[in-house]
């Protein structure tokens, strides 16, 4: 099971090895759920559910519980209902799976897991690393690969290698486990065609290397006679126009910061509306529910904003949870939402020049790029990692506060078919033109001939 992020009709052609997978069986159009991003996608993929009923209403949200803003949560417990490989298990005890750089792996009741797991040291520095288990995966995954390369899997560094790293731990965990259902993530796409957008030579720069990565893990599972589906969450769009759907709100006097050595934090507590935003998709947590009309006229009349979703229709996508903002902001098709909430730049939390995935209050695509207003920003990057390696504490401040430098996004559910997602199966039995990501787990159970495969 290879999630193939980004992968759609338009760049298809430019993979041959992924492509003859379907060659084999069958590719099919693949319908996504709302909001189309990452966890949120892959929570539907696992559980058959819809976002309002797995409870991944994005990669991030404000749990009201404690008052703060979580992004990237690992627990498998986040996501609720019943998992595939739990089903799996039900119908054959024996059934074993592996669970390989897909969100949600911490405490997943699976045979194998794989997740990036960085060491925090005390003296606040970050260095690569991995967690598994069972554990003795870690020690043989890192002797055959070397450590987990975290700066190549996100932030301005990531590139080819984190790919090649995963594909080459899911080719040993194959050669070494033989799990019955396999789960691997392939990110590469999202790096390039955020940074440049879908349409140009670097999108097809980058489909041509994720293909050739992929290659030898796709050679050992024919080899073995294994099933392969390959799907994309979402396809990544061009992205022309930031929204700075925070400030809109505090201009309104909605959303209260603090303020501490100079540099301004957003204040939960005491804001009457802020917004979590995450791509094309804001989930807006409004404390009052008299404040909701003024917040959603403050949305209607921000350039950029498409729709405005109430309870009402976050339900009739299939999207309302008790997680989700009391209004959900929805980006026109060219445009997507920053999380900045400063109005000087000068005062910008200095997180916020840093890769912080888990401190930001929201998705920040800029972490994908050194700030290219700073010449030496390269170099000053050296100078830091020479500095951490001596074990000193050295801030990685490269990352932009100039958010037109993105130019790929996505979460909306899509406009343009040539950018929709798409799923690729090496078996032609289940062949159909569409499947829905919430009817995926129901294949995997098919083909992994727990159920029979209804034949067309």
């Amino acid at each position: 099971m290879l999630c193939t992020v980004g992968v759609t009709p338009s760049l298809l052609p430019h993979m041959p090895r992924l492509r003859a997978i379907g060659e084999e069986g069958f590719t099919a159009a693949l319908t996504t759920v709302f909001p189309a991003v990452t966890s949120t996608v892959q929570a539907s993929v696992i559980t058959g559910l819809p976002p309002g009923e797995h409870g991944a209403v994005a990669n991030g949200w404000y749990a009201r519980d404690r008052g703060e803003v979580r992004f990237w949560g690992q627990h498998n417990a986040l996501v609720s209902g019943e998992k595939v490989w739990q089903a799996a298990r039900t119908l054959d005890p024996s059934h074993r799976s592996a669970y390989l750089c897909w969100w949600y792996a911490m405490g997943a009741d699976v045979d194998t897991v794989l997740t990036p797991r960085p060491v925090y040291r005390y003296d606040g520095r970050k260095e690569p690393d991995c967690y598994t288990r069972p554990a003795g995966l870690r020690d043989a995954l890192t002797d055959a690969l070397g450590p987990f390369p975290l700066f190549r899997y996100w932030g301005p560094g990531a590139g080819i290698a984190a790919t090649e790293w995963i594909a080459a731990a899911a080719r040993l965990v194959v050669r070494t486990v033989a799990p019955d259902l396999s789960f691997v993530y392939v990110p590469h796409l999202d790096y390039d065609l955020q940074r440049y957008g879908p349409d140009g030579p670097e999108a097809i720069r980058a489909a041509r290397m994720a293909d050739a990565a992929l290659a030898p893990l796709l050679d050992e599972l024919r080899a073995r006679g294994t099933t392969v589906v390959a799907l994309s969450e979402y396809g990544i769009t061009a992205a022309r126009r930031p929204v700075d759907i925070n400030l809109a709100l505090r201009r309104a006097g909605l959303l209260s910061v603090y303020a501490q050595r100079g540099m301004e934090y957003l204040d939960p507590h005491t804001s009457r509306a802020f917004a979590v935003s995450d791509h094309q998709v804001a989930h807006v947590y409004v404390a009052n529910p008299a404040d909701v009309p003024r917040v959603r006229d403050v949305l209607h009349e921000l350039a950029g904003v498409d729709e405005v979703l109430d309870r009402a229709a976050q339900r009739a996508l299939g999207a309302g949870h008790e997680r989700s903002g009391e209004l959900v902001a929805v980006a026109e098709p060219d445009a997507w939402f920053t999380y900045y909430y400063w109005l000087d730049d000068a005062r910008a939390p200095d997180f916020a020049r840093g890769v912080e995935i888990h401190r930001k209050p929201g998705y920040d695509p800029a972490e994908l790029f050194f700030d290219p207003h700073d010449r030496w920003v390269r170099a000053r990057a050296a100078l830091t990692l020479l500095r951490k390696r001596a074990g000193m504490r050295a801030p990685m401040t490269v990352v932009p506060l100039d958010a037109s430098v993105v130019r790929g996004t996505h979460g909306r559910l899509p406009d343009d078919p040539r950018h929709a997602p798409v799923l690729l199966c090496s078996d032609p039995a289940p062949e159909r033109e569409r499947w829905h990501v919430t009817e995926v787990k129901d294949l995997v159970l098919r083909l992994s001939g727990l159920v029979p495969v209804p034949r067309r």
